[in-house]
């Protein structure tokens, strides 16, 4: 227990840091910078009271998850603008756009948006927290809907596009630091992809097959397992949060390369957004080991993001 609680501690303790560091050593926002922020500040404003009051009236708490894969770029655009166009502002924006088409396209694939917008497929989880204690009090669940769901995830996207908020200062030209950081972003973002295409193509078969009349355990391996084991999930237990995550550290790779010290106050956010996936992986691992018994075994052997050894060894003759 005390092992796996050492990357989530060193995490936090890295963001707290860089709260002090934004406090004691910077930023010192020109008025340029100021300004988009107050814009920002409004757009997330905005975002807020949406998800919250939607949530609650409708009873479908994935407002935010509808617009987590959005709003991004939305920030991206509205920096990029207020900062001239700049190169390297366009390259980041760019690349948001690029992660943010992709993420909505896989989010809309499984039913969330509709036309009557409060509505759409709701993440499975919010359904199982609701049930659960404490939060299945009333007042308990519209506290957390308005602190965690509605505040606090869209400051959290928010402060995930601050190195762009961070470069729009910056005098120094594109060089060999922005092409590290498109490059790594581009390479997690296929894997995020291919990920999520794996997972995808998992599930609807499975549940072809269940849709059937089948039962679980009378499907075919690896499907009478229940979960993932084929492709990337073979090697790591979340391999698209191991994607997504790694796109925004790459992405705050942008304001080393505009000049800031290498470790600044806009790493919050990434820092932040790997503190929730390792909240979130952990209460998805908690009920799917409920729900599959070889689940448990799967965690033993696998990590849970980077990919260390296979689940299942295949030999070199198999296809």
């Amino acid at each position: 227990m005390i092992k796996k609680a050492i990357g989530p501690t060193i995490v936090a303790l890295m963001a707290l840091a860089c709260i002090i560091l934004f406090f004691v050593v910077g930023p010192q926002f020109n008025q340029t910078q100021l300004g988009t922020l107050l814009i920002l500040g409004i757009v997330c404003g905005a975002s807020i009271l949406y998800c919250f009051v939607v949530g609650q009236i409708s009873g479908n708490n994935s407002q935010m998850d509808k617009l987590w894969s959005i709003l991004p770029a939305v920030y991206a655009w509205i920096i990029a603008a207020k900062g001239g166009m700049t190169p390297r502002l366009l390259i980041m924006a760019l690349l948001v756009t690029l992660w943010g088409i992709r993420l909505t396209f896989n989010f809309a694939r499984k039913g969330a948006y509709h036309i009557k917008f409060w509505s759409g497929k709701e993440d499975y989880r919010w359904e199982i927290l609701r049930k659960g204690k404490p939060l299945n009090n009333k007042v308990m669940w519209i506290l957390f809907n308005f602190l965690f769901i509605s505040v606090y995830q869209n400051v959290l996207i928010l402060l995930t596009t601050f190195p762009m908020l961070a470069a729009m200062s910056s005098t120094i030209d594109l060089n060999w630091i922005d092409f590290l950081a498109a490059g790594l972003f581009a390479f997690f973002l296929l894997i995020e992809t291919i990920a999520d295409e794996q997972q995808w193509k998992f599930q609807i078969v499975k549940w072809g097959m269940l849709n059937e009349g089948r039962e679980l355990k009378d499907l075919p391996e690896p499907y009478s397992k229940g979960f993932n084991t084929i492709g990337l999930w073979n090697y790591s237990r979340h391999p698209n949060y191991l994607g997504e995550q790694s796109i925004w550290l790459s992405f705050y790779i942008f304001s080393i390369a505009s000049g800031l010290f290498f470790y600044n106050w806009s790493l919050f956010g990434a820092l932040l957004l790997v503190l929730l996936f390792f909240g979130s992986s952990t209460f998805g691992e908690s009920i799917s080991k409920n729900k599959y018994p070889e689940y448990e075994d799967y965690c033993h052997k696998v990590s849970r993001y980077v990919p260390f050894r296979p689940y299942i060894k295949r030999s070199k003759n198999e296809d």
